[in-house]
């Protein structure tokens, strides 16, 4: 007979604060019911029986190895026990997700969530797999969750019990009632559990039912023949060879659901497409807010009407906008400022200025205004328009709709976008040099931009990456933003990402090498040199090239340190970018008068770390490399082998380069940096 002991997990919880459980927890409902998932559960109080507190009826332990000890009962006192086997053949499987991180984020979004996502199938059908990654997508979005997997409940709370029909009838039943208390609490519970009988499975929904708490039954659907090549336990060749009894999918029956909310064929699937249909489950379901997840919003006109447009747009009073002003209009258009539909409006301007935030749905992190700057003359001619015409050089490329002017207070933006207003920073320059009145509004563009420098097939849009990504199976995809040309150092950090990544289980990681391609300032190495000395490193071979997309990011550089990083990181989220490398000093430069760093070098890393509403990507911080002497290579910089190292600074770098020298072996790849002379030896040329 199958008992409710609900009331008894209740008693024991409440013990738990006297025997020390809670001691190593904080008020946290998340830590409170991880601390008491991990504690094995008592099958006292006497030898043969397992009573409930003010109850007559007994339970009769289960099969197994019986073990006599002592241990204390509900009321504190000894009694002898009996303890089932240990469970074998179990491995305990590490979150992705600390406990810091989980704790940051439960509650930050308002609404009740509550509610079991139970993921069922054969073992190797990817169930802690997709557990454990959906728990991170969801934490990571600002959605309190917890994972139980199988193999760690074994590891506390069910470490009594075996394999046998009755004892795993009685695992489910226990994590059932755990899990309707994880969603009593609002959190969105994720089991990962076998759970082959479909009785089990019903007695777990009528559990939750019970309680008023949504349960959804998720059916990782995969072959056994692939579960088998998945084996990475050795469970199933264990039990082919006979070493493991009652192994469902092989001796003991798996009975597929009927009719599950949701049907996982892990088979064919990735993990990320997983996790999508599961999030688009719970959309529908009202668990989780629609603008969850980041949405590509692109502002091309349909083709169908672009022709309608056209000819509106012939009609209309113009605007002339500038190279730089049109590089905005790019990247508004591909959808990398998304949820921007146009030029920001004063709302949007003064949310991003003095918070570094989108306010008006939810917190979405925008740490940088993109304006279109005009002239009193232009804005006093347009006052009252409906809507006007973009046009550059004699071309009309985008309408602007619904225009609204305000007034562009240089001194205050730059202040606040730079720390500064010193008007030798060149960015600086060319606002405190643009119109005095700034114009938003909503933006319809035409047609894609290109700039016919032969580069134009690099400058993939956030949907076009996305579809690479998948195109080419990624479980993973990590990004590396630069400006400069690529050394080994940058390639070290990159390859010791990829290492890392596929240590913690992902298989297919992909790197998106993306430089910036809008304006830099004079004195950095041009977009078209960059591009040829990024494809001589793939061709070295120091980078993966079946593993790596070189794409153009063609956002202009703004030089403003960890205010512009955090924008160089969010609009990595809009590709599908899950892991963003975080180099030293990130767009920063030197101070143009002082010649001091104008940002702490370290300050781009420890503020992407803390930034609201960055959560779902995760930050690879910068580990400083430097020259190698004794392996003559770049390495990791080691301080108690300072002699070891020399550091090879840019300046120095461009000097070798002017002179037609060759830097250290091992420096940058030999094809990479004949570019790179090459390049500099131009420049002598035209001088």
């Amino acid at each position: 007979m199958v008992m409710d002991y609900s009331s008894d997990l209740e008693q024991y919880w409440i013990r738990g604060f006297c025997h020390g459980i809670n001691s190593q927890a904080s008020s946290s409902p998340t830590t409170c019911f991880a601390a008491l998932i991990q504690q094995p559960i008592r099958s006292g109080p006497d030898v043969d029986t397992w009573s409930r507190p003010g109850s007559s009826s007994t339970h009769t332990p289960l099969s197994g190895s019986q073990v006599q000890s002592e241990c204390l009962d509900m009321s504190g006192n000894k009694k002898q026990k009996t303890d089932i086997q240990r469970s074998t053949n179990v491995v305990y499987q590490s979150h992705s997700v600390s406990r810091s991180k989980r704790g940051q984020v439960v509650g930050t979004r308002e609404g009740f969530r509550g509610c079991t996502v139970w993921l069922t199938g054969l073992s190797g059908a990817g169930k802690t797999t997709v557990g454990f990654a959906l728990e991170e997508y969801l934490v990571s979005h600002g959605i309190p969750c917890y994972s139980l997997d199988g193999d760690n409940i074994r590891h506390g709370l069910n470490k009594d019990l075996g394999f046998s029909s009755a004892e795993r009838e009685e695992n489910i039943r226990r994590i059932a009632e755990v899990a309707r208390l994880f969603a009593d609490a609002g959190l969105i519970c994720i089991t990962s559990f076998i759970s082959p009988f479909t009785k089990d499975r019903a007695e777990a929904r009528k559990v939750h039912e019970g309680a008023g708490l949504p349960f959804f039954e998720v059916f990782l659907n995969a072959p056994l023949e692939v579960c088998e090549k998945r084996d990475v336990k050795g469970l199933y060749r264990k039990a082919r060879a006979g070493e493991i009894k009652g192994f469902t999918g092989i001796d003991s029956k798996y009975e597929s659901p009927e009719a599950p909310e949701l049907e996982l064929r892990t088979g064919d699937l990735t993990v990320n497409e997983c996790i999508l249909l599961v999030v688009n489950l719970l959309k529908e379901k009202g668990i989780i807010p629609p603008g969850l997840t980041e949405e590509v919003t692109e502002l091309f006109v349909p083709q169908n009407k672009v022709n309608l447009v056209q000819s509106d747009g012939k009609t209309l009073p113009t605007i002339a906008i500038t190279k730089l002003d049109l590089q905005w209009v790019q990247v508004l258009a591909e959808g990398w400022a998304s949820p921007l539909k146009g030029f920001m409006r004063e709302r949007e301007y003064l949310q991003a200025l003095h918070f570094c935030n989108l306010l008006d749905s939810g917190t979405i992190n925008f740490s940088i205004p993109i304006v279109l700057p005009v002239a009193m003359e232009t804005k006093e001619s347009l006052t009252g328009s409906a809507a006007v015409a973009l046009e550059y050089q004699g071309r009309r490329v985008a309408v602007l709709r619904n225009p609204e002017f305000f007034q562009h207070r240089k001194e205050e933006r730059c202040a606040r976008q730079w720390g500064t207003t010193c008007t030798k920073h060149p960015y600086i320059k060319m606002v405190m040099e643009s119109g005095d009145w700034l114009v938003g509004g909503d933006l319809e563009v035409l047609e894609r931009i290109k700039w016919n420098d032969g580069l134009d097939q690099y400058r993939l849009t956030p949907q076009e990456l996305r579809k690479k990504f998948k195109e080419m199976k990624a479980d993973a995809v990590f990004a590396f933003q630069l400006r400069n040309p690529v050394h080994n150092g940058h390639t070290l950090l990159m390859t010791d990402t990829r290492r890392k990544l596929e240590e913690r289980g992902y298989r297919r990681p992909v790197l998106l090498l993306h430089p910036l391609g809008g304006w830099t300032k004079d004195d950095d190495v041009p977009l078209d040199w960059r591009m040829k000395q990024h494809a001589a490193v793939l061709e070295d071979g120091v980078l993966d090239p079946n593993s790596t997309i070189v794409a153009i990011f063609p956002s202009p550089m703004m030089y403003a340190g960890p205010t512009e990083v955090q924008w160089h990181c969010r609009a990595r989220m809009m590709a599908g970018v899950h892991f963003y490398i975080v180099g030293r000093d990130p767009a920063g430069m030197l101070h143009p008068e002082s010649g001091q760093d104008l940002y702490d070098p370290t300050h781009g890393a420890k503020v992407l770390s803390m930034a609201p509403g960055l959560t779902s990507v995760e930050i690879i911080p910068f580990r400083v490399a430097a020259y190698n002497k004794s392996k003559k290579a770049m390495d990791f910089y080691d301080k108690e082998r300072h002699a070891e190292f020399e550091f090879i600074s840019g300046t120095k770098m461009r000097s070798l380069a002017r002179s037609g020298q060759s830097p250290p072996d091992g420096f940058m790849a030999p094809k990479a940096w004949k570019v790179l002379t090459e390049y500099y030896t131009s420049i002598q040329k035209e001088q």
